[in-house]
C-alpha cells in the first residue's frame, strides 16, 4: 500500500475537481465519482493528498448542502481511505454571506506511513503539527489555517452572484514548505461575446484575476515557499481563432435579436454539400458536426489555441496536457465521453505551479511514470468536469536552500 513503495522521496497526489454537478445527480454521479477517484487514489499510492473541489453544493447550493455532508464522510471513512488517519477539511459553506461565499472545498489527507507533517497558521506565523482528523466549514475567515479571498465585485460586474475566489494553505513535508491554493476563475457568460475578440473579454478577466492571486501569494506578508495553484481555471480556447479554423471554408449568416439587434446566432455553413450546417454558435450554444476533432488524439490539435496561460510563462509552470479538454462533458451518466454542445471544449482544470515548485518534483530517468499528469474517468460520467490530477514524488529536504523550510519543523 502507499509508502511502502520502493520509490524514493514522498509520494504526493493534487487532485482538482469541479463537482458542482455531482449534487444534481448524487444517486449515480457520486457514486461513479468517487469509484474513480478512489482508483486514482489507490493506483498512485500517495501518502500526501489534497483535493481541491470547486462549486461545492452545486449551483442549486441553498438546496444542496445537506448532501455534501455526505460526501465529506465518504471521503473521510470509505475503506479505500482508511490508511489515511489524518486529515484536514475545509469547506465554504456559509452561502449566506454573498460577500464571502467561494463554495471552494479544500481537503487534505495525511497517509499513516507519513511522520512530521506541519501546516503553517497564518495568524500565529508558525508551524503547528498535524494530528487527527479536522472539518472547518461556515466561516473560514476566522480560520488561521487558510487565507481565503473571495474576488472583488468589479472584476466580473455582470455576475451579481459570482462564487469565485481562491483558498490558500501552507504545508511542510520531510523539511520541505510548499503552498497549495484551492482557485476558480471566471467562465465566459457568452460564446457569441467570446467569439468577437482575440483575446476574447473573458480572458483579460481571467488574467487580472489570476494575476491578484500570484500577487497575494508571493506578497511580503509571509516567507515565499514553492506554490502549486490548482482548480477551475475556466481557460478557454482562443474561440474566435478555433471557429476559423475549423470553418474555414464555410460561410457565416449572423442572426441578429429582434428587440436589441445584438448578435444572438452564428451559423457557419459549407459553401457547398447542400449548405450544410458545420456549428451554430449562441450565447450558451456551440453545437459542431464533428465532436471527434476534440477527442482525437486527446484533443492535440486544439493545444495551440490554448493561449491563456502563455501570459504567465515567466511566473508559472504545467507539465504537458496529455488528456483531451477537461469540460463541458455531458452530464448523463451513460454518457461519459461525450461532450454537451453548449461549449467549445476547452482545458479548464488545470495543475499549475511557480518553477521553484517545479524543482521539487523528483524524475526518475528509469521511471518516467514516477511524474503524471493526467484526468481521472476518461470513459466514466463524472459530471461536466473531468478531475484531473499530478502525482509526483518530493526528495526529503527539497528545496531546503530557497525557502528556509527547516523552520517547519522547530516552530510547531
Amino acid at each position: 500500500m502507499a509508502g511502502k513503495a520502493a520509490a524514493p522521496g514522498v509520494g504526493i497526489l493534487l487532485v482538482t475537481a469541479n463537482v458542482g454537478t455531482l449534487f444534481d445527480d448524487t444517486e449515480n454521479l457520486q457514486k461513479n465519482w468517487l469509484r474513480e477517484f478512489y482508483q486514482t487514489v489507490h493506483a498512485q499510492k500517495p501518502q500526501f493528498l489534497s483535493l481541491h473541489c470547486q462549486e461545492v453544493g452545486g449551483k442549486n447550493y441553498e438546496a444542496s448542502m445537506a448532501h455534501v455532508d455526505k460526501l465529506v464522510k465518504d471521503l473521510l471513512s470509505s475503506d479505500a481511505m482508511k490508511e489515511f488517519n489524518r486529515a484536514r477539511v475545509y469547506l465554504d459553506e456559509n452561502y449566506k454571506s454573498q460577500e464571502n461565499f467561494t463554495a471552494l472545498g479544500s481537503f487534505y489527507f495525511l497517509h499513516e506511513s507519513l511522520k512530521n507533517v506541519y501546516q503553517y497558521d497564518f495568524k500565529a506565523k508558525k508551524y503547528r503539527k498535524v494530528t487527527g482528523k479536522e472539518i472547518y466549514s461556515d466561516t473560514l475567515e476566522s480560520t488561521p489555517m487558510l487565507e481565503k479571498e473571495k474576488f472583488p465585485q468589479e472584476f466580473f460586474p455582470e455576475s451579481k452572484s459570482s462564487r469565485k475566489g481562491f483558498i490558500r494553505t501552507r504545508w511542510c513535508i520531510t523539511d520541505c514548505a510548499f503552498d497549495l491554493v484551492n482557485i476558480h476563475l471566471f467562465h465566459d457568460a457568452s460564446n457569441v461575446i467570446a467569439w468577437e475578440s482575440s483575446p476574447s473579454i473573458y480572458s483579460g478577466i481571467r488574467q487580472k484575476a489570476l494575476s491578484y492571486v500570484l500577487n497575494s501569494v508571493t506578497d511580503h506578508r509571509f516567507e515565499k515557499v514553492p506554490f502549486f495553484v490548482f482548480g477551475d481555471f475556466n481557460f478557454r480556447l482562443d474561440l474566435k481563432s478555433v471557429v476559423e479554423t475549423l470553418c474555414a471554408k464555410t460561410t457565416m449568416q449572423t442572426v441578429h435579436a429582434a428587440d436589441t439587434n445584438a448578435v444572438d446566432k452564428l451559423v457557419f455553413r459549407e459553401s457547398e454539400n447542400d449548405r450544410k450546417v458545420v456549428l451554430q454558435i449562441e450565447k450558451k450554444l456551440f453545437e459542431y458536426f464533428n465532436q471527434e476533432v476534440f477527442r482525437d488524439n486527446n484533443g492535440t490539435a486544439l493545444l495551440e489555441f490554448d493561449k491563456e496561460l502563455s501570459v504567465f510563462k515567466d511566473r508559472l509552470y504545467e507539465l504537458d496536457i496529455t488528456f483531451p479538454p477537461s469540460y463541458p462533458y455531458s452530464e448523463d451518466s451513460s454518457q461519459g465521453k461525450q461532450y454537451m454542445n453548449t461549449r467549445c471544449p476547452a482545458w479548464c482544470d488545470r495543475i499549475l505551479m511557480s518553477h521553484s515548485a517545479k524543482e521539487l518534483l523528483l524524475k526518475s530517468e528509469n521511471d518516467e511514470r514516477i511524474v503524471l499528469y493526467d484526468h481521472i474517468g476518461p470513459n466514466i460520467c463524472m459530471g461536466d468536469h473531468k478531475p484531473v490530477f499530478l502525482s509526483f514524488r518530493v526528495a526529503t529536504g527539497a528545496g531546503k536552500t530557497n525557502a528556509h523550510v527547516h523552520k517547519c519543523c522547530v516552530v510547531q
